[in-house]
This record gives structure tokens, sequence and C-alpha cells, in this order.
């Protein structure tokens, strides 16, 4: 990460989930070489319980592994419509936290993706594409140490 003053991501979270009035929030990170570059839910806000600590998620598995595969942000407005029940093992973030409206976007360092902001409802179509873009714009181009768009430097 570049260096920076000390950012609190787990203020930040909570700043983020008062302020749009999410029901949940979370910060996924990629760990280490040594951990294979999975990913992990690091931060949470709004959580049910603990469980999200327990996910570990690789590139292309879950709303994370997605998200930091394609380098895009992911939208999903209603999980019941949008998703195949059968297909929710797959999203153990959704079935933790009881998610039914959500969207993740990547955080980059440099040319990487390095973590994925994720921000849900436990309703049914809280979270429309133009919400979702209200809020990535007033993400602004930096979260911390990261960037918000690939090659953007503040």
């Amino acid at each position: 990460m570049k260096n920076q003053p000390i950012f609190h991501y787990q203020k930040e979270i909570d700043r983020l989930r008062d302020r749009f009035q999410f029901d949940f929030v979370s910060l996924a990170l990629v760990q280490s070489a040594e951990d294979r570059f999975v990913l992990t839910w690091q931060y949470a806000s709004g959580n049910l319980n603990e469980r999200y600590k327990r996910i570990v998620l690789h590139s292309g598995k879950g709303i994370a592994g997605i998200v930091f595969k394609t380098g895009k942000p992911m939208l999903i407005p209603n999980v019941t419509t949008d998703l195949n029940a059968r297909d929710l093992f797959n999203y153990p973030i959704i079935v933790a936290e009881r998610l039914k409206s959500l969207g993740a976007v990547p955080l980059w360092e440099g040319k990487r993706v390095i973590g994925v902001l994720l921000a849900g409802y436990r309703a049914e179509n809280r979270l429309d594409a133009a919400s979702f873009e209200h809020f990535q714009q007033e993400l602004g181009s930096e979260f911390g140490a990261f960037c918000v768009k690939e090659g953007v430097h503040p």
C-alpha cells in the first residue's frame, strides 16, 4: 500500500453504512502470497454475526472473488431473482449476512485489485443501478490507501 497517514477502515465503513443507510458494509482484502492470494473479509459494519471472518475466497469465487478477478463493480439488485437459489453456496457473504440487494467495487493499488468494498441491504431491490452509481461517485477516487478506479492516483 502506498505511504499514507493512518486510515481507520472500520470507522470509514461505519460512516458509509450510516451515510447511505446500508444494512451491511464490508471490506475484503487480498492476503499475502504465502496465503495464495486468497481474499478475506477484514472489516464489517452492521454484521449479524462473526461468520464473515471465516469466509475465504479464491479469485473468481464469491462476490469479492468475482470483483477481484474482473476488476469491475458488481451489482445484484435482487438476490432472489438475480441468483439461482442452488448457487447461493457460492456467495457465502450473502448467506451469512442475509443480504438481498448489494453491490461491490474493486479497490486498486496501481494496476492490481487488492481489495473489495461491499455494501448491501437485507431487503430486495434497495440498491438499484442509479443508487449504486451514486454510491461509487460519492466514494471519490480513493478509499484509504486504495484507488477506487484503476490507474487513478490522487
